[in-house]
């Protein structure tokens, strides 16, 4: 067994790098991917509202990986009665504001916007909607943009 000895520079650009780690009980399941822009920037220099947005971004587009076309995501809000809201936009605010844009179960347009202290999502898959020829996808527009910073 070896020890790698690291610098002082390489030990501080290492805890500054997001990690991820998980475990499914499926082996082939989807891994989250980091987009280079995410790295980019170190962590300490990011707003609570940035960091979490990234972060939202990353698992919103993993999750939509693994849906069929018939169904698009959607996000339930605990602690309140917020419901079910369709993604259909997301953004923040500097320093600690998270905001979703979307429609609820019943059509009608609907934004919440959230302090990232408060912040606890659950993602689900929803059927697309009858009209709808192909399921939106949002979270691949999102890690795009995330590409561009």
């Amino acid at each position: 067994m070896t020890q790698d000895i690291k610098t002082t520079a390489e030990a501080e650009e290492a805890a500054a790098l997001p990690r991820l780690y998980e475990v499914h009980a499926d082996p082939d399941a989807a891994q989250v991917e980091v987009p280079e822009g995410v790295t980019k920037k170190p962590v300490a220099q990011k707003s609570p509202a940035e960091w979490a947005y990234e972060r939202l971004v990353m698992y919103i587009q993993n999750f939509e990986k693994q849906l069929d076309s018939d169904h698009e995501i959607a996000m339930g809000f605990t602690g309140g009665e917020a419901g079910v809201l369709r993604i259909e936009g997301m953004g923040y605010f500097d320093p600690d504001i998270v905001t979703f844009y979307g429609s609820d179960s019943n059509g009608i347009k609907t934004q919440l916007v959230q302090h990232v202290s408060q912040l606890n999502v659950m993602l689900r898959a929803l059927p697309k909607p009858v009209e709808q020829t192909e399921a939106s996808r949002i979270g691949f527009r999102l890690a795009d943009d995330l590409t561009k910073s």
